[in-house]
């Protein structure tokens, strides 16, 4: 068993607990559910540097990257430094991450929010409105074709912008539908945790133009966006370039001055 079934195993208990705990029609009572979100996709569309910031304490391939942030002094530090929006993991057992987390960020900023999570579950994406997101995560080797649909038509009518997250051509070729916003190709084998931005170049053309396209992970550096941004990418995920710095608002600051120059 790799790591990502591992996480979904887990997920899937995780899930029905909660749902034992919180029922659905008490996330719809919450305050933040009429709350009209922001439109990354938008955002990513008018922006020139494109840059997603992320918030992750940990992850499976990195067992710390930072532990001592304050996610909402690093969400002010990020939209003080002109990033499109932000990303926080809210996976607790293998991110170190939490709703509280998401929370925090929508008490401390505007710019949209990307709930980074494992979705499996309708229910997760009432958690995700409920607490602040303007953008759910789905990612393509976890989900049917079915359930990307069904997933990804509750976010819109919830005013929820969707990421789906491929890996591949057949990944890609089962989620392509109207129901998503962008499109995001994850440079991270998620079995192996190998990176590679050959893996954006090769899929960025067969992605259709109406969806932003996203490259995740592995961009490090000023250069791999500049390699990226002639195949159409409009959006770059970034997060442990910023999170293993002692400020990441100033890295992320810094490193999107250096786009710009």
């Amino acid at each position: 068993m790799n790591i990502l079934d591992k996480i979904i195993l887990d997920k899937r208990k995780e899930v029905e607990l909660k749902k034992s705990l919180i029922p659905s029609p008490q996330l719809e009572k919450s305050f933040l559910f009429e709350r009209n979100g922001a439109s990354l996709a938008s955002a990513l569309r008018n922006s020139s540097t494109g840059i997603i910031a992320e918030h992750k304490r940990r992850s499976p391939s990195k067992s710390t990257i930072n532990q001592n942030t304050n996610v909402g002094q690093v969400a002010k530090g990020y939209q003080n430094a002109g990033v499109c929006g932000m990303s926080v993991l809210t996976d607790i057992k293998y991110f170190g991450g939490s709703l509280e987390d998401l929370l925090l960020a929508r008490a401390s900023v505007e710019i949209p929010l990307l709930r980074k999570e494992f979705i499996i579950d309708e229910y997760q994406i009432l958690e995700a409105k409920a607490h602040g997101a303007d953008v759910i995560l789905l990612i393509a080797a976890v989900l049917t074709k079915s359930e990307i649909k069904t997933f990804s038509e509750l976010a819109k009518s919830l005013g929820l912008d969707v990421l789906l997250e491929v890996h591949n051509e057949e990944e890609l070729h089962k989620s392509i539908m109207p129901s998503l916003d962008m499109l995001g190709v994850n440079n991270r084998n998620l079995k192996t945790f190998e990176v590679s931005l050959e893996t954006s170049k090769t899929l960025s053309q067969l992605i259709p133009h109406e969806f932003v396209k996203v490259s995740e992970s592995g961009i490090s550096t000023v250069e791999a966006i500049k390699e990226l941004k002639p195949y159409g990418y409009q959006g770059f995920l970034i997060g442990e370039n910023f999170m293993k710095t002692e400020n990441p608002g100033k890295s992320a600051n810094d490193f999107i001055s250096a786009i710009r120059s």
